[in-house]
């Protein structure tokens, strides 16, 4: 099997060429955006202090000044400690898929508490939000937990809407974690009405959904923008996590996205054993790119089973009511992909221009213009 001459990335991930160096694409991906932010430099960093500055300026006078998204993991925890370092005033804002863990909500609590930043949260009513994961279920696609992407997405601009804020910070870092691939995360508020249509069976009422026209509101009437600091400053997860545990007795989950039960689910059991797809990989391959880890470590890790929580199987089909029959034959069975249900994809391609446009001004985030917005070879999964 080819795989990348720098990180773990082999022939079996989604969308992946080689160079005659042996380099992925994704590896070139993540040297032109360090390249582009100036990622880890003092450039960079003199960059984010002046975005800093327009924040402050444009929440002059009102009661926040930005919106950070809190899950309780260890980003979007220190995220919200670097935000009150940097000075500035934000709402913490939480959409729950009720999955989460108490973990999770501990840590949430005790990060704002300590910091006396305020919270608002979207809870969607639980047999809803239930009723969409079975959908995506039984539809056989490997974005189960696609809606709780796109409902928090809908839910920091709806609070900002509300509160007149024009900045949403995100706790992504493409040093840290990559971008994932297109195919294996693919997802939008089209897509989940399409699935939803024909497999659900409770309305969709209290789950936020982001429709295209929504999608423009926020991007082009509101102006909200989406702004990533990690992708302009140092940002190391480990320390990161031995920060919030000395300074809030934060507790850690067990592993990447462990923090919410249904993405627990999502990636230590679903995606790696329908679907072949472990995003271990995307870390992994982060780490050694950024010299956290070498690559013989990385593969050695990436060899082990993921971490599969004892009861997690057993409390998803209690909770969605799957019998044993229909896991097991949905588990084995056919395996479909966004391209073959309605979604938003084209329009984003035609809308190309438009969408770079949006994405030099941060008013959508740079990777959603160069996954989402160029054609990708259905088939190649």
């Amino acid at each position: 099997m080819r795989i990348c001459s720098r990180c773990i990335y082999d022939e079996t991930v989604s969308g992946v060429s080689f160079d005659a160096a042996g380099l992925c694409n994704y590896c070139k991906m993540i040297d032109n955006l360090s390249a582009q932010y100036k990622t880890a430099t003092a450039e960079g960093e003199q960059t984010w202090l002046q975005i800093v500055a327009e924040i402050k300026r444009a929440g002059k006078d009102k009661k926040y000044d930005c919106i950070v998204g809190v899950s309780g993991g260890t980003d979007s925890s220190y995220m919200i400690a670097k935000a009150i370092d940097w000075g500035l005033r934000p709402l913490a804002v939480h959409y729950d898929n009720t999955w989460n863990t108490a973990i999770a909500t501990e840590n949430i609590r005790k990060v704002l508490t300590k910091l006396d930043v305020d919270l608002y949260t979207h809870v969607v009513d639980n047999r809803e939000a239930d009723d969409i994961f079975r959908s995506f279920f039984y539809a056989n696609v490997p974005e189960i937990d696609g809606p709780t992407d796109i409902a928090l997405a809908e839910t920091l601009y709806r609070a900002a809407a509300k509160y007149k804020i024009k900045y949403i910070l995100e706790g992504h870092s493409f040093m840290a974690e990559g971008v994932s691939p297109l195919g294996a995360a693919y997802v939008d508020g089209g897509y989940i009405k399409a699935i939803h249509k024909k497999f659900g069976q409770v309305r969709m009422k209290t789950f936020p959904n982001m429709t295209f026209g929504r999608f423009l509101k926020w991007t082009l009437v509101y102006r909200i923008k989406k702004v990533r600091p990690f992708w302009y400053i140092s940002y190391d997860k480990a320390s990161a996590r031995e920060f919030l545990e000395k300074e809030f007795n934060w507790q850690y989950y067990g592993g990447h996205h462990l923090e919410n039960r249904m993405t627990a689910f999502n990636h230590s059991v679903y995606f790696p054993k329908k679907f072949k797809i472990d995003q271990r990989n995307n870390s992994l391959s982060a780490a050694v790119r950024s010299g956290h880890m070498s690559k013989e470590e990385a593969l050695r890790q990436y060899a082990k089973p993921p971490y599969v929580e004892d009861e997690i199987i057993p409390y998803f089909k209690k909770r969605l009511q799957i019998s044993d029959a229909d896991f097991e034959t949905i588990m084995s069975g056919e395996r479909k992909y966004f391209w073959q249900y309605p979604t938003y994809k084209q329009r984003f391609e035609r809308l190309r221009p438009m969408f770079y446009v949006l994405a030099k001004f941060s008013l959508v985030p740079m990777s959603f213009y160069l996954k989402y917005c160029f054609p990708f070879k259905a088939g190649h999964k």
